[in-house]
């Protein structure tokens, strides 16, 4: 069944809710307002800038200067009902309180941090499940970025390091909240060298399509099916489909792994992937001469 809601995942490294993790600030990051990442939020939301907004932080350690950043960012794109909710328990969770919050919400937005703390707190929760009830029947947007968009897939790499990525066991990957099925999602992708992380998750599972989020960059993924890159960046797609071969189950654990014929797409800006399809089409904007 083709979901109504819409889902932007977004790479990470920006002062309005992963600034924790850099030391980026508003003034050096204003790419991620003048690409239209939060823009194109608002943009496909039901009611546009009077749509009702929650911010969830729980992914941060600072969860409360997360959110006043948040608001901060959407006061400079003329929304102002927004709400920031700091649910650090699974009581809080299935709290009735937040469950209303939830269902009148039109945009909710995950912030970065820890994703880890986003699936075992939120994970088979009452919240969770409106979430996914929600993303299935209304035309919601949920937005998640860094340890939001790590976590929105079924999926999700909450561990590993990148230098050793590669080495058998390094890399942990357990459930995420599942919005999006058939798909791994890595950020700060590039600026981190991640690569690694990514071929090796994929290798464990090649029918899974792994996505690279770069930072200030983001997709934007509409029926469930079409992703569409936006921002200033790369997204790095790794596909394991045609994988002829690897040691990964041969090895040692810690030993070095051999992979085979991985297939890798780079997406930038206005290019769409067809998730049902495997194909890329790449934007190509028209040149205006200058006389």
């Amino acid at each position: 069944m083709t979901p109504k809601g819409k889902l932007i995942i977004i790479g990470g490294a920006i002062n309005t809710g992963s600034f924790t993790e850099t030391t980026f600030g508003l003034p050096q990051n204003m790419n991620f307002f003048e690409r239209g990442i939060l823009k194109k939020i608002t943009t496909e939301s039901l009611k546009g800038t009077t749509s009702r907004f929650e911010i969830i932080t729980t992914a941060s350690l600072v969860p409360e200067r997360v959110g006043e950043e948040y608001i901060k960012a959407f006061v400079q794109l003329d929304v102002h009902d927004v709400g920031v909710l700091n649910i650090h328990s699974r009581e809080q969770a299935n709290a009735e309180e937040n469950c209303d919050r939830i269902k009148a919400a039109d945009v909710i937005i995950f912030t970065g941090g820890d994703q880890l703390r986003l699936s075992s707190i939120f994970g088979g929760t009452a919240i969770h499940q409106i979430l996914l009830d929600k993303y299935q029947d209304e035309p919601v947007v949920i937005a998640g970025t860094s340890a939001g968009a790590a976590a929105s897939s079924k999926n999700m790499i909450y561990q590993g390091s990148s230098k050793d990525a590669l080495l058998k066991g390094e890399v942990k990957i357990t459930g995420g909240l599942g919005f999006i099925d058939g798909v791994i999602v890595d950020t700060h992708f590039v600026q981190r060298g991640r690569i690694g992380r990514l071929l090796y998750a994929t290798a464990s599972n090649p029918g899974i399509l792994g996505i690279g989020l770069g930072e200030d960059t983001g997709l934007y993924i509409s029926n469930g099916n079409t992703m569409e890159a936006i921002g200033s960046g790369m997204v790095i797609l790794v596909d394991g489909r045609n994988m002829a071969d690897t040691n990964l189950t041969d090895v040692d654990m810690g030993q070095p792994v051999s992979i085979n014929n991985m297939t890798v797409h780079v997406m930038c800006d206005g290019d769409i992937y067809d998730l049902m399809a495997h194909k890329l089409t790449i934007h190509h904007p028209k040149v205006v001469s200058i006389d």
